[in-house]
């Protein structure tokens, strides 16, 4: 599989695809960084007049309900609908699932819009999974990755989707196979937005639309890498956030192939 990511990972570069995000105020700058310093190309258009016409013309859509209004979420159903109607994969981020009826009444929504990936911390998958049982403290995670897996399977069940998980250790689970991703850093909890930035890559990597489940795998794993390497040249977490821009732009094949550490498994 790391040599599929490598191969993923020159193409994108090759192609530079145009990835449309609908995403929170908090993380715009960090994740269009992160992409264009990845290979893709980032727009951000979030106005329920636009959406649909620029995922027309768009490789992938990210839709990251961070900072959710009522005329954003009118524009994120829009612009789903839209990529469901034309093929463009489209990438779910539920920050901040359970922490309010509206929130979880716009997730249910675009869930029923089966997205083909879902990336959350451990918490908002747990409350994607069944609203009324989960209560979320807010955008952090208050349990393991691993807490998590059930209803990671379940949500892909349901919705046909690849679920991605980020923790400690990164799942990401399909209907014919499940990858643990053991690299990242602790450190990358202290910049905000990076969870985010790994949603946006595999929008990144979706906008390829050979495999999802490939791409999803892609997408987790260079971000969670390039967090670890990065965290290694830095004294905290203000230098991790630019120093994770230069790792993304200069990854290499021989980083991949050294430090990368997943593992696949079969159902």
């Amino acid at each position: 599989m790391e040599h599929r990511i490598i191969q993923q990972l020159l193409q994108l570069k090759a192609e530079a695809p145009l990835v449309h995000n609908i995403t929170n105020f908090v993380v715009m700058n960090n994740t269009a960084n992160a992409l264009l310093a990845v290979g893709a190309s980032p727009v951000m258009v979030h106005s329920p007049r636009e959406v649909q016409d620029v995922v027309q013309i768009s490789q992938s859509l990210v839709i990251n309900i961070g900072t959710l209004s009522e005329k954003w979420a009118d524009a994120m159903l829009m612009a789903a609908e839209r990529a469901n109607q034309i093929g463009c994969p489209w990438v779910l981020d539920p920050v901040g699932a359970g922490i309010s009826s509206f929130r979880n009444e716009t997730l249910q929504q675009l869930l029923n819009l089966k997205p083909t990936a879902i990336r959350g911390n451990a918490s908002e998958i747990m409350a994607l999974d069944n609203f009324s049982a989960f209560s979320s403290k807010g955008v952090d995670s208050t349990a393991d990755s691993q807490d998590a897996f059930v209803a990671g399977q379940s949500l892909q069940r349901r919705y046909g989707t690849q679920v991605c998980i980020s923790g400690p250790t990164d799942y990401i689970i399909s209907e014919r196979a499940w990858v643990e991703v053991y690299n990242g850093s602790g450190l990358m909890t202290k910049v905000t937005g990076l969870g985010c930035s790994a949603s946006a890559m595999i929008g990144a990597f979706l906008a390829l639309r050979s495999d999802p489940f490939e791409e999803a795998v892609a997408g987790v794993s260079i971000l969670s890498l390039a967090g670890q390497l990065a965290t290694d040249k830095s004294n905290g977490p203000g230098t991790l956030q630019w120093q994770l821009y230069d790792t993304l732009y200069n990854l290499t094949a021989e980083d991949l192939s050294i430090h990368l550490n997943i593992k696949q498994h079969a159902f």
